[in-house]
């Protein structure tokens, strides 16, 4: 075993080889392991370095502490740069991007391990994965409309293409989901006990990583998406936002009620402009397309109202009573999305789809 952590403090990721494999673990415990752009360069150069290393077969991610993988970008940072009218966050977003669509297109088996909380950008760095692990504790969840963002890190683009409409659900509503309901969304491959993750690194230093993880592979407890498919897809077929708040509260259930009540919760504005990206994404040639795409929206919302405010009420205040402007769906005009979607001023992302 090789430790390739050189800082006199302890790194933020933790790079180590050991058999086969090269370990990636995301080291901000107290933060769970919050994305910061530092730590978004180190995992691509350590992706640089092993894909041409051949003793290095298998990629793997994983976060330390035991709360969770990723919880996402550090917002905190993302909104002070917002409130100060900072450009920093764009910079974070053209790198994290990046790397989202490297790690899609990984010539090695590329192994998350999607245990305890995986949310926003952990799911940039984890779903995008050719070998994706759940465990019984895993929470998976791109929840940006609460705090008045949207989708990103190619999360339209893996919402868009789950089952029927479910992503369309996940996207708008930011809900966490369990184990099974993140293998029928098609954000993970595989379903592992977390007492077996410890075995199952240890496996990978020395077997093929499908073989091994095959291997640890077990059937998830069940989740509630697949007996709500049919009256969700119903709903979130609907061409706006308030016909599927109409349609919920039609179904005439508590679940639909609540899950009606979550959506008028949330941002109008980042609902609204979901709603266009994920319908946007469906159509969508390609990963990189999308995350083009998603790299407009967000700095878009860098220099929107609602991000700060999502983020003081959620994060920074958390009195969760954020003052969205405007305040109504009915108030959000499609010109107010349309500017979502423009070129920036600071020009695209520049990522282009392999030939």
């Amino acid at each position: 075993m090789s430790d390739e952590s050189t800082q006199a403090d302890e790194p933020q990721v933790l790079l180590r080889t050991e058999g086969r494999a090269g370990f990636v673990t995301l080291n901000r415990p107290r933060a769970i392991n919050a994305l910061t752009h530092a730590m978004v360069r180190r995992i691509d150069e350590a992706l640089t370095r092993w894909e041409d290393d051949p003793a290095v077969e298998t990629v793997v991610i994983e976060g330390a502490g035991g709360r969770g993988l990723c919880a996402g970008g550090d917002i905190r940072a993302i909104h002070a740069d917002a409130r100060s009218g900072g450009t920093e966050s764009i910079g974070f977003w053209r790198d994290e991007y990046r790397l989202n669509a490297r790690i899609a297109r990984y010539p090695k088996p590329y192994v998350a391990f999607m245990d305890g909380i995986v949310m926003g950008g952990g799911v940039g760095v984890s779903a995008h994965g050719s070998v994706r692990v759940v465990t019984e504790r895993s929470r998976v969840a791109m929840p940006e409309t609460g705090i008045g963002f949207v989708p990103d890190v190619g999360g339209t683009y893996l919402l868009s293409r789950a089952p029927g409409e479910l992503g369309t659900h996940l996207a708008l509503t930011g809900t966490p989901v369990g184990a099974a309901d993140a293998l029928l969304a098609g954000l993970a491959d595989h379903y592992v006990p977390a007492e077996d993750l410890p075995a199952l690194a240890a496996e990978l230093t020395r077997t093929p990583a499908h073989e091994a993880v095959a291997a640890y592979a077990r059937t998830a407890p069940p989740g509630v998406l697949e007996e709500r498919r049919e009256w969700l897809d119903a709903c979130y077929a609907a061409d706006t936002v308030e016909a599927i708040v109409e349609r919920l509260y039609e179904v005439g259930t508590p679940d639909a009620k609540e899950i009606a009540g979550t959506l008028l919760a949330k941002s109008p504005t980042a609902l609204k402009t979901t709603l266009a990206a994920i319908r946007r994404a469906r159509r969508a040639d390609s990963l990189e397309t999308v995350l083009t795409m998603e790299f407009r929206l967000s700095c878009a919302a860098l220099a929107s109202a609602d991000l700060v405010e999502g983020i003081r009420a959620q994060v920074v205040d958390k009195d969760r009573e954020p003052r969205w402007s405007p305040a109504t769906l009915a108030e959000v005009t499609d010109e107010d999305v349309a500017r979502y979607f423009a070129v920036p001023a600071g020009g695209d992302l520049g990522l282009s789809a392999p030939a």
